[in-house]
């Protein structure tokens, strides 16, 4: 995983804080990430409190997989049974998952077809201890390429396979 710190948007808070993160899988499949935390004392009434996550995840996906009807919740699922697993308590969680499919073509040809998933999600922090909500963004970020969750080692990462 490489993480690098960027500019974070100027206008929805008086202090933000944002990092990239890539990740590469087992099958060189690759995922692009941005977690926002945002911070308005004054509070805003759309968050329910004074802190804001905004997470924003991308991964090209098979084929296969971008024709399941049923990525779009499972994507969703990724998000929330990650926030569950690391205890980040939250409330006024949202978002989206979207799948597209895209076909190139003239100058700009390419492979015949790539399938994309993007998960765009904010909720608000119940508390200052923001750990549990990195580790949920890395989880999802893990599962979106496919790797295992901490603790399972795959059958090809072991020795003599």
């Amino acid at each position: 995983m490489q993480l690098g710190v960027v500019r974070a948007p100027q206008r929805l808070a008086p202090w933000a804080y944002a990092f990239t993160a890539e990740v590469n899988g087992p099958s060189d499949e690759l995922a692009t990430g941005r977690l926002i935390v945002l911070h308005d004392p004054e509070g805003q009434e759309a968050w329910d409190g004074v802190l804001r996550v905004v997470a924003y995840v991308r991964a090209e996906v098979d084929a296969e997989l971008a024709a399941d009807p049923l990525l779009p919740a499972v994507g969703w699922s990724w998000l929330t049974d990650a926030l569950a697993a690391t205890g980040a308590e939250y409330r006024a969680l949202g978002g989206t998952v979207t799948d597209t499919s895209s076909a190139r073509f003239g100058d700009i040809a390419g492979p015949a077809r790539t399938d994309d998933l993007e998960l765009r999600a904010s909720w608000t922090p119940v508390d200052e201890n923001l750990a549990p909500h990195g580790e949920a963004f890395f989880d999802v970020m893990a599962s979106v390429v496919g790797l295992p969750p901490v603790g399972v080692t795959l059958f090809s990462q072991r020795q003599g396979f």
